[in-house]
């Protein structure tokens, strides 16, 4: 009974597996096989619920140990994974979840172009979040939180043709790489401090470490949760992650992956209840959440982004029980919340359908009473451009400053065959001159006072001096001559710069020192 399990995860991979290797085969491909798609991914996730429900009405045992995965020295990470009620419970709430959305999916991507990439991504998301909420430890939880955030990636970027799904597809994917640095920290202090990084072993963390270790640890799982779950700060991604399509909008961001920060959280519930800063700082950031998606949800005129946004408060409400210590009302919460918002949104196109031709519901009066308040939340509170202004501007800047001292230094330090490039440019110039004469001192900018005027002299002296008796003198055959010099030099640059002859230039200077 006890290794019923595994199959939640295996049934799923496979899918993924056949459809992945077919499609890019060619041998499935096209509208003619759109059905057997279908029936390998419902047959994937139909076995995994089947594996989930099984384990969990049988008597089975707190943890399961398959063997060893990676072994360097002390550092040990097996292959564990945790049955305990909120593990196997999500289970197969999650695979009843992934397979009614995959149902749903068989008629609403007919003819899709991309139909075979959707059900591939969507096996391979049941797989993630069947690992990430069975793991029992941390190490295998991140590869099921990595693989979940990828194929959050790929289907927001489902319709890759467009620069908008392109463009939110980035912005998602690197907004939650902040949280997965948190993720990151957090494994890596708890193998420091604690000597390893299961579940259990991170959850004694409460009893063994001192109140400032025990606050660092929590934070940096907190802050992993907080990305993965759209809490604000961090919160705009969610509602630019509507741009794939309403059936992996469903499974994503109102059903399934959405909640993994949630149920992290709920899977560290002993080191959080014992650190009574990291537990105000859930109620703060989810009183923060669940205040923005209400006022934001009320000024939204699509469906999708009112959903989202009340997803985002309800995800808000439960950070504030996980806070306040409602633990199992934040696990029931979650599993209510799950499955209204899922159906919510597959039921939004009929929504859409019913309601055309009707007027746009009105914002409230308190809320249109209060001008201010009313554009603060048209302009969803302007996060991201805060996030922006405070995080992306200055990347910007260092990064062109980065750019420039490394074509103004480095560049010039390590050789490079700029000098070249540059004759061929002044040449060029020289040539457009040639054909179109202008006058170089109107050419030069206007400096102030006699220093300037005097510069300005001699630099039109030199320019004369430079063009009628260097460039004219010698004639077209310089700039020839000079363009096959740097073309040989570029070639004979090349050359040298392969790895043989750097390793050959290393050995004749050591045997000199010799």
């Amino acid at each position: 009974m006890m290794h019923w399990l595994p199959l939640a995860l295996l049934a799923p991979a496979i899918s993924a597996l056949l459809i992945g290797v077919g499609h890019l085969g060619g041998l499935v491909d096209g509208e003619d096989w759109e059905s057997a798609t279908a029936r390998i991914a419902q047959t994937g996730a139909a076995l995994s619920l089947l594996a989930g429900l099984t384990a969990w009405t049988g008597t089975v045992p707190a943890s399961l140990h398959l063997g060893n995965w990676l072994s360097s020295g002390d550092f040990h990470i097996g292959i564990d994974f945790c049955l305990d009620k909120l593990s196997l419970g999500l289970s197969c709430l999650f695979a009843l979840l992934c397979l009614t959305v995959m149902r749903f999916s068989v008629n609403y991507m007919h003819r899709e172009s991309g139909y075979h990439r959707y059900f591939f991504v969507l096996s391979l998301f049941s797989t993630a979040m069947q690992l990430l909420v069975t793991a029992g430890n941390g190490a295998l939880a991140f590869i099921g939180w990595e693989l979940a955030g990828l194929c959050s990636y790929l289907l927001i970027a489902y319709f890759h043709e467009r620069d908008n799904a392109t463009l939110n597809a980035t912005r998602a994917f690197v907004t939650n790489r902040l949280g997965d640095a948190g993720f990151v920290a957090g494994l890596a202090l708890a193998y420091l401090w604690l000597g390893g990084i299961d579940w259990n072993t991170i959850a004694g963390a409460a009893t063994r470490l001192g109140d400032g270790q025990r606050l660092a640890l929590a934070l940096c799982f907190i802050l992993a949760a907080i990305a993965k779950s759209a809490q604000v700060p961090l919160a705009p991604w969610l509602a630019r992650a509507m741009e794939g399509p309403t059936p992996s909008s469903a499974v994503f961001y109102g059903a399934v992956m959405v909640h993994a920060g949630v149920y992290l959280l709920l899977r560290l519930e002993p080191l959080l209840a014992a650190t009574p800063g990291a537990m105000g700082l859930l109620v703060v950031v989810g009183l923060a959440t669940a205040l923005y998606g209400f006022i934001a949800g009320l000024a939204q005129t699509d469906v999708k982004s009112a959903l989202v946004f009340a997803a985002g408060g309800q995800l808000g409400l439960m950070f504030i029980e996980c806070g306040l210590g409602w633990w199992e009302l934040a696990a029931w919460h979650l599993a209510a919340h799950a499955v209204l918002r899922g159906y919510q949104f597959l039921t939004a196109p009929s929504y859409l359908a019913a309601t055309h031709g009707l007027t746009m519901r009105p914002a409230p009066r308190w809320l249109a009473r209060h001008d201010r308040l009313y554009v603060a939340a048209l302009q969803r509170f302007w996060l991201e451009a805060a996030g922006d202004w405070i995080v992306t501007v200055p990347l910007r800047r260092l990064a062109r400053d980065l750019k420039r001292f490394d074509a103004r230094v480095i560049g010039p330090v390590i050789g490079l065959p700029q000098p070249a490039l540059r004759a061929l440019s002044s040449l060029a110039q020289w040539e457009e001159r040639r054909v179109n004469p202008t006058d170089p001192v109107t050419d030069l900018a206007q400096a102030p006072g006699l220093l300037g005027r005097l510069a300005q002299r001699l630099t039109a002296l030199l320019h004369h001096f430079e063009e009628h008796w260097v460039l004219k003198g010698v004639g077209e055959g310089l700039a020839r001559e000079s363009y096959r010099l740097g073309l040989s030099l570029n070639r004979m640059d090349e050359f040298l710069a392969q790895p043989r002859y750097v390793a050959l230039m290393m050995i004749i200077i050591l045997l000199m020192v010799l």
